[in-house]
């Protein structure tokens, strides 16, 4: 709970969050990156990622102030439970598109009589010595929870959607955003443009944190002056495939 109110903290007095995602097993990846990072991504919908391998990275952000935020399968209480109580800071649920499906996403992550989280909490108790109801009021108030806005469904009920009592925060899926406006692969469609900018307009308004996915520095740059507070940069194998290209490129031109 320490990372994820650290976290809050940031963002609350604005500063600009940066993180990247996670796909490798290793853990050691993220011990590598928490120097650098304000959080990081560990994405098990997209990824083979096991709960024990889940577990391993967020117990890698131990001891630094990197949030490890979780972006999980689906939004089930069943997936979300376990994840929480291996320690994660907060949890991504994907393919939001309705106040109801944002509002049963923080219902998972609380403990009655705010939600229906199920008691069971490992490393986030110490191993049962913050046991309590002191510890179910701290964890209610510093898990983050955040629903990601990639349908044109979301678009449509973003009003409602930030109005959830207990989100506490939205991002961006501009890939599969695109695709249910008929604009497959094309996140930068104009039409795709607008509805993320009316996304991020709406949701400057309120408290709620705003977070993007960007693939460089120029476009962190743009998304920080629409009102982003929190950016990914990037993901571990994309970061690794461009140094080593470039890298190798650079010593081809030096040995000509």
């Amino acid at each position: 709970m320490e990372n994820a109110l650290k976290f809050r903290k940031k963002i609350e007095t604005g500063q600009i969050c940066f993180g990247t995602g996670i796909t490798f097993a290793d853990p050691t990846v993220t011990e590598a990156l928490c120097s650098s990072l304000d959080f990081v991504w560990i994405d098990m919908e997209h990824n083979g990622l096991s709960l024990e391998t889940v577990q391993g990275h967020i117990m890698a952000t131990k001891g630094s102030d990197t949030a490890p935020l979780v972006r999980v399968r689906w939004n089930d209480p069943v997936l979300i439970k376990p994840v929480l109580d291996i320690g994660a800071a907060g949890v991504i649920v994907p393919m939001v598109r309705t106040a109801e499906e944002a509002a049963r996403a923080v219902s998972a992550c609380l403990y009655p009589p705010l939600g229906i989280r199920g008691f069971g909490p490992r490393r986030p108790s110490n191993y049962g010595r913050n046991f309590g109801p002191e510890f179910c009021e701290q964890a209610n108030k510093a898990l983050i929870v955040i629903a990601q806005i990639e349908h044109i469904d979301a678009v449509h009920n973003i009003d409602q959607i930030l109005k959830v009592p207990g989100l506490s925060g939205i991002v961006m899926g501009p890939y599969d955003l695109s695709g249910t406006m008929g604009h497959m692969g094309e996140p930068n469609h104009p039409a795709v443009r607008q509805a993320i900018d009316v996304v991020i307009s709406k949701a400057r308004k309120t408290d709620l944190f705003v977070g993007m996915g960007v693939a460089d520095p120029e476009g962190a740059k743009e998304w920080v002056n629409k009102g982003v507070n929190w950016l990914t940069l990037s993901n571990d194998f994309l970061l690794l495939v461009k140094i080593v290209s470039e890298s190798v490129s650079e010593a081809k031109k030096a040995g000509q």
